[in-house]
């Protein structure tokens, strides 16, 4: 996003087409800075190509080139995205030159950026070639409007609430389950409502959380059942995020919503919230793994992160957030 949004700064003029996996394409779509976001049918593509049937991909293909692009950035840096960036034939195909997978063999122009630098600098460093420096990174999102009007039309959205994400594709990224269900305790003590958020697939993972409902804590079930556009209004509204490191992390950052930001076996410093460092919970101790397939060594980093730690992490998020809408309106 702050590559759109810088882009449309320097050039407000300029057409800004973003391709994404359809999937995500909730996320791009009511951005004002781009006009078009053109869905990559990855999953669909992926199947007629097993097929041997190669013509979805080479008509898409052509489609790119057929736009007229005078600029392509690669901000990914894999082979399929710097085949989308050559297929383009833009006069200025831009992107990293440490690209991945001979992803910058698609690229006429490219950046070397340091390994160690976060993945927000990293983006925005590819604008160098355009004489385009923001140190400012407009980390924003914005929720369609269809988005927005199914969660305010939810009467189960109509108490303060904060969000729990607690699932993660990754074993060696989860809070233990029955802590977040420990938390949501005291959070509905405290008079707010919780909403658990979550993939399809996912559910299983937030079972002992989602049975605080049963029990009538006031639990919202989203596991699954959502678009990724209304759990992105979802997030918008909230009081506050709980997560582990997941998409729901992230777009709390981009809302300004307050989080706690739980980690394992991720370096932070490249791939944490951006400048919200004070928001993470995280305890390395020497020689531990910084790998998040292995498990085992994951979860004895995750298990590090006591209930309490976390309660009084988020109680302080709520009152600065408080304190700052007290000066400023907030949502």
């Amino acid at each position: 996003m702050p590559l759109a949004a810088a882009l449309h700064n320097r050039w407000p003029d300029a057409k800004i087409h973003w391709l994404v996996n359809a999937p995500y394409a909730d996320v791009l779509s009511a951005h004002p800075a781009i006009d078009t976001v053109i869905p990559f049918d990855r999953k669909g593509m992926g199947a007629t190509s097993k097929k041997l049937n190669p013509l979805p991909v080479i008509r898409f293909l052509r489609s790119l080139r057929k736009a007229n692009y005078d600029i392509t950035i690669d901000a990914q840096g894999l082979l399929r995205s710097g085949l989308f960036t050559w297929a383009t034939r833009a006069k200025r195909r831009i992107g990293y030159a440490d690209a991945r997978e001979l992803g910058w063999l698609g690229l006429n122009s490219r950046v070397r950026i340091p390994q160690d630098t976060h993945t927000v600098d990293r983006m925005m460093a590819l604008l160098e070639p355009l004489q385009i420096n923001d140190d400012k990174p407009d980390l924003r999102l914005y929720c369609a409007h269809d988005a927005v009007a199914t969660v305010k039309a939810d009467a189960e959205f109509g108490h303060p609430y904060v969000v729990l994400a607690p699932t993660s594709l990754w074993e060696a990224k989860r809070w233990p389950i029955e802590r977040f269900a420990e938390l949501a305790k005291r959070i509905a003590e405290s008079g707010l409502h919780i909403v658990v958020i979550g993939a399809p697939g996912e559910e299983d993972q937030c079972s002992p959380l989602l049975k605080l409902a049963e029990a009538g804590l006031p639990v919202i079930d989203r596991v699954g059942k959502t678009s990724i556009g209304t759990m992105m209004a979802i997030i918008e509204r909230s009081q506050a995020v709980v997560a582990n490191d997941s998409a729901a992390l992230h777009m709390a950052v981009g809302f300004d919503r307050p989080i706690v930001a739980l980690f394992g076996p991720t370096r932070t410093q490249l791939v944490g919230p951006y400048k919200k460092d004070e928001a993470v919970i995280q305890h390395i101790e020497p020689g531990d793994p910084m790998d998040h397939k292995h498990a085992e060594s994951g979860q004895a980093m995750m298990r590090r992160i006591a209930v309490d730690e976390v309660w009084d992490a988020l109680n302080l998020s709520l009152e600065q957030f408080l304190s700052n809408c007290s000066e400023r309106p907030c949502h």
